[in-house]
C-alpha cells in the first residue's frame, strides 16, 4: 500500500556535499597521525586501498539507491532482498544508532574544537546547543540541510586545497626524504607483516569513508535520483578519496611519520610548519567545522532511518509523522533527544566504538542484499548497474568482512552484545505486538460499559438509542442507560425529592416502553433511569463518577433551537467539561443509514470519528467517505500528500483501509462549502464530524466550522469529542500545528 513520502527537494550541488562534507569529518584531523604511527608513509596507499575498497561499496549503493529511490539506505535493500525479519531489523537499528552515536560523538568534538578558541566554554552545554540547534534546522527542511552542507563543505574543501597547494610549494613544506624518513615501501621481509599492517591502518580509516551512505539513505528527498544519486556518490567518494590521500601525504612529508606517531594534531602540527599563524588558525577552524558537518549529515542519516523504521511498522508509528514541511519531526525529536542523552551521560567514546562496528555490519548485509535482488528480481528497471558483477558486491562484502577481522576487539565486543540485545528486543516487542493485536480484537469485541443517554423527550430519546444500539450491537456486555433529569431546587428536601421521583416514574417507564424494542431489535441491553439534580450537567458528571463505567455520553439536538442560546446551555457545558468521550446526534431520519461522511483533517475527534464509523458499519450495506479538503490550485505532488496522510490517519485508527470505506481529497474554497458541497452531491445520510479547536470558546458552540455545518447540511450530524486532560490537548493542539 502506498505510504507518505519526503518531498524531493535537493539538488545534485547539495547531494554532493552531502556525501562529501558528511565523509571529510573530523577523523582526517584524527587518524592521519594514528595511521602514520601503524604504517609510515605506507599509510598513504592504506588510504588509496580504503578509497578502492570503497568504490564497490559506492557502485552497489548506485544501484540500490536508484533503483530503491526511497529512504531508509541498507535497511530498505535487506528488507527488499531478505524479507521484513530480524536481519532487516537488525541492519536497520544498528545503522540509526550508530548514526545517533556519531551524531552525539561529533557534537562533543565541535565542543572541544571550539574550546581551542575560546577555552571558558563549558563542553556538554556547547555540545547539547548545536545538537538542538541542528536538529531544528532539520524539523524546517532538508532544503536548510541541504544549503548548510555546501557552505561547511565549501570551506572545508578550500581549507583542504590551500593546505596541499602550499605544502606541496611552500619552503618547509612536503619532501620526499621527509615522507620516507629513511623507510622503504614494504621493507619488512614477511609478506604476512606488510599485509596485516596494511589491513590493520585500512580498517582504521575505512569507516572515514562510508559518509556517502548518507546519500542513499536520504534518496527520498532528492530530485531525479536515478541521475543525481551515482553522481552524488562517486563524486563525493572521489574527491574524499583524493583529498585524504593529498593531506595525508603532504602531512607525513611535512612531518616524519615517527613525529606524527598517535597524534590526533597532525595537520595542525604540519601546517605550523609551512604554513603559521593563520594556516594553524584556518586548520583549527576546519576541525571545527568538520565536526559540525558530521554532527548534521550523521542527523540526516539517523533520522531517516529513524522514520523509515516507524513508516514500515518496526518502531514506534509515531516516529513516522511528518511535519507541514514534510519532515519527519518526531523522528528527528528522538534522534536528538538520545544523542543529547549520550553526551550527558558520558558513553560517547564507549558507544564510538558500537558506531564504527555497527558501520560495517549495514554494508556487509547491504552487499549480500544487492546479489540476493539481483537473483530475485531479474527483470526489475535498474537506471544504474554495477559493473562486473557479481565481483563487485563480493568485493564490498569480503572488505566487510576484512575490516570487521581487524577492528578494534572492544568494537567488535560491544557490537555482538548490542546485537544480542537487539535479537531478544525484536523478538519481545513481536510477541507483545501480536499479543496487542488479539487482544485489540477481543476488547472490540467484548467491549463493556455503557452508553450514556441523557434525554427525557420521546422523540429525541428514539434517535439517539437507534444510534446507541448500532454502536453496541457487535459488542458483548455492552448496555444503554437512558437516564432522564429532574431538576429539583437547592432548598428541596428529601423527601421532597423522592416525591418529585416517583411523580416522573411513568414518564421514565413510557419512556423505556418506546425506546426498548429499538434496543432490544440489535440484541442490545436498555435500562432508564431518574437523576435528581439542580441541572442536567451536574448529574452526568455525577452518573460518569458511579462504579459502572460510562464509554461514550450521548446528547440530543434540543427541541427548542434556543436553549442554544442560553449561556451555559447545557449540551455546550458538557461537550466542554465532561471527562469522557462525548456526541451529539442532531436526527434528521437516522433509521435508514446507508452514507457516512466523515471529513478528516487530524486530531484525536477525527480518529474517533472513524472509530465510531467502525460500529456503525456493522450492518452491511453501509458505505463511509473520509474527505479530506486541501486548498484550491495544490499542484499534483501536494494533492498525493495530502491523499497519503488521511490514509495513514485511517490506517493507524483502523489498520487497514476496508472495503467500506473510500478515501477523497477534494479543493475547496473554504472547509464549509467544501463539506455542504459533498453532502449534497453524495446524498449522505449522516455526517461526522469531530468537535473544533474553539469549541472552547463562548463565541461558538461546537466550532465556527460545526455551528455552520449543523444548520446549512440536510442530513443527520454527530458531533464527536474525545476527552483529552489539558495538559494532552495541549500537546496535540501543538503537534497538529507542526503538521499542518
Amino acid at each position: 500500500m502506498a505510504k507518505r513520502k519526503l518531498r524531493r527537494q535537493l539538488s545534485l550541488l547539495q547531494v554532493i556535499m552531502l556525501g562529501t562534507a558528511g565523509t571529510i569529518a573530523a577523523e582526517i584531523f584524527v587518524l592521519t597521525g594514528h595511521a602514520a604511527g601503524i604504517a609510515g608513509p605506507d599509510a598513504v596507499l592504506a588510504i588509496i586501498i580504503g578509497g578502492v575498497l570503497s568504490l564497490s561499496i559506492a557502485l552497489n549503493y548506485c544501484e540500490l539507491a536508484t533503483t530503491y529511490p526511497v529512504t531508509g539506505g541498507a535497511m530498505t535493500y535487506v528488507k527488499e532482498g531478505f524479507g521484513n525479519n530480524l536481519v532487516m531489523f537488525l541492519v536497520g537499528s544498528l545503522d540509526g544508532l550508530s548514526s545517533t552515536f556519531y551524531a552525539a560523538l561529533s557534537a562533543v568534538g565541535f565542543a572541544y574544537s571550539l574550546k581551542v578558541f575560546f577555552p571558558f566554554l563549558p563542553i556538554i552545554p556547547i555540545a547539547l546547543l548545536v545538537i538542538t540547534a541542528v536538529g531544528i534546522m532539520h524539523v524546517r527542511g532538508i532544503t536548510q540541510v541541504g544549503n548548510l552542507q555546501i557552505v561547511l563543505g565549501g570551506f572545508l574543501l578550500v581549507v583542504f586545497i590551500l593546505y596541499i597547494v602550499l605544502g606541496f610549494t611552500r619552503p618547509g613544506g612536503f619532501t620526499w626524504e621527509t615522507f620516507q624518513s629513511g623507510r622503504v615501501l614494504f621493507e619488512d621481509r614477511s609478506i604476512w607483516a606488510n599485509l596485516g599492517r596494511m589491513l590493520t591502518t585500512v580498517a582504521l580509516i575505512y569507516n572515514a569513508y562510508v559518509g556517502f551512505e548518507v546519500i542513499a539513505d536520504d534518496a527520498e528527498e532528492i530530485r531525479e535520483p536515478h541521475r543525481v544519486i551515482p553522481k552524488g556518490i562517486l563524486i563525493s567518494l572521489g574527491v574524499t578519496t583524493l583529498v585524504y590521500t593529498l593531506v595525508s601525504l603532504v602531512t607525513i612529508g611535512v612531518i616524519p611519520y615517527e613525529a606524527l606517531a598517535g597524534s590526533e594534531t597532525a595537520l595542525t602540527d604540519a601546517a605550523s610548519v609551512f604554513w603559521p599563524r593563520i594556516g594553524v588558525t584556518l586548520m583549527a577552524a576546519a576541525g571545527i567545522v568538520a565536526t559540525l558537518t558530521s554532527v548534521n549529515s550523521a542527523m540526516l542519516s539517523a533520522t531517516r532511518e529513524a522514520f523509515t523504521l516507524s513508516r514500515d511498522q518496526v518502531w514506534p508509528r509515531g516516529l513516522s509523522r511528518l511535519s507541514r514541511w514534510r519532515t519527519p519531526y518526531a523522528a528527528i525529536l528522538m534522534v536528538a533527544v538520545i544523542s543529547g542523552l549520550v553526551t550527558i551521560i558520558g558513553l560517547v567514546d564507549f558507544l564510538s566504538f558500537i558506531s564504527s562496528a555497527g558501520y560495517m555490519f549495514v554494508l556487509f548485509w547491504a552487499s549480500l542484499a544487492m546479489i540476493q535482488l539481483r537473483k530475485k528480481y531479474p527483470d526489475i528497471d535498474r537506471p544504474f548497474k554495477v559493473p562486473f558483477y557479481p565481483l563487485t558486491p563480493i568485493l564490498a562484502a569480503l572488505s566487510g568482512v576484512l575490516i570487521i577481522a581487524f577492528a578494534n576487539p572492544q568494537a567488535l565486543l560491544f557490537l555482538g552484545l548490542v546485537i544480542i540485545v537487539l535479537t531478544g528486543v525484536f523478538y519481545i516487542s513481536r510477541y507483545y505486538r501480536r499479543r496487542a493485536v488479539v487482544q485489540g480484537q477481543l476488547d472490540e469485541a467484548v467491549g463493556g460499559g455503557r452508553l450514556l443517554i441523557a434525554a427525557i423527550n420521546p422523540k429525541t430519546a428514539a434517535g439517539l438509542v437507534e444510534l446507541a444500539a448500532r454502536l453496541a450491537e457487535h459488542q458483548e456486555d455492552t448496555s444503554i442507560t437512558l437516564m432522564s433529569v429532574i431538576k429539583v431546587p437547592n432548598t428541596s428536601t428529601e423527601s421532597e425529592i423522592k416525591a418529585i421521583i416517583e411523580k416522573s416514574t411513568a414518564a421514565r417507564n413510557k419512556l423505556l416502553a418506546l425506546t426498548a424494542p429499538i434496543a432490544q431489535k440489535r440484541n442490545v441491553a436498555i435500562s432508564a433511569k431518574i437523576k435528581a439534580a439542580n441541572n442536567v450537567e451536574s448529574a452526568i458528571y455525577k452518573e460518569l463518577q458511579s462504579p459502572n463505567p460510562v464509554g461514550l455520553v450521548i446528547l440530543g439536538w434540543p427541541t427548542l433551537d434556543t436553549k442554544l442560546k442560553i449561556p451555559h446551555n447545557i449540551i455546550k457545558e458538557v461537550m466542554v467539561n465532561a471527562r469522557q468521550d462525548v456526541v451529539i446526534l442532531r436526527n434528521r431520519g437516522f433509521e435508514s443509514l446507508k452514507k457516512i461522511l466523515v471529513p478528516i483533517a487530524g486530531g484525536p475527534n477525527a480518529r474517533l470519528c472513524l472509530h465510531l464509523a467502525k460500529s456503525l458499519v456493522f450492518q452491511p450495506g453501509i458505505h463511509v467517505t473520509a474527505l479530506h479538503l486541501t486548498p484550491e490550485g495544490l499542484d499534483e505532488e501536494k494533492t498525493e500528500d495530502a491523499l497519503l496522510y488521511t490514509q495513514e490517519i485511517v490506517e493507524e485508527v483502523l489498520g487497514t483501509v476496508p472495503d467500506w470505506m473510500d478515501i477523497q481529497v477534494r479543493p475547496a474554497p473554504s472547509a464549509s462549502e467544501g463539506i455542504q458541497q459533498a453532502v449534497k452531491t453524495g446524498n449522505y445520510d449522516l455526517l461526522m464530524i469531530g468537535a473544533g479547536g474553539d469549541v472552547f470558546s463562548y463565541h461558538t458552540i461546537f466550532g465556527t466550522l460545526n455551528d455552520i455545518l449543523i444548520e446549512t447540511v440536510d442530513c443527520s450530524v454527530l458531533i464527536v469529542r474525545h476527552y483529552q486532560p489539558e495538559a494532552v490537548l495541549w500537546l496535540n493542539k501543538r503537534i497538529h500545528q507542526l503538521e499542518t
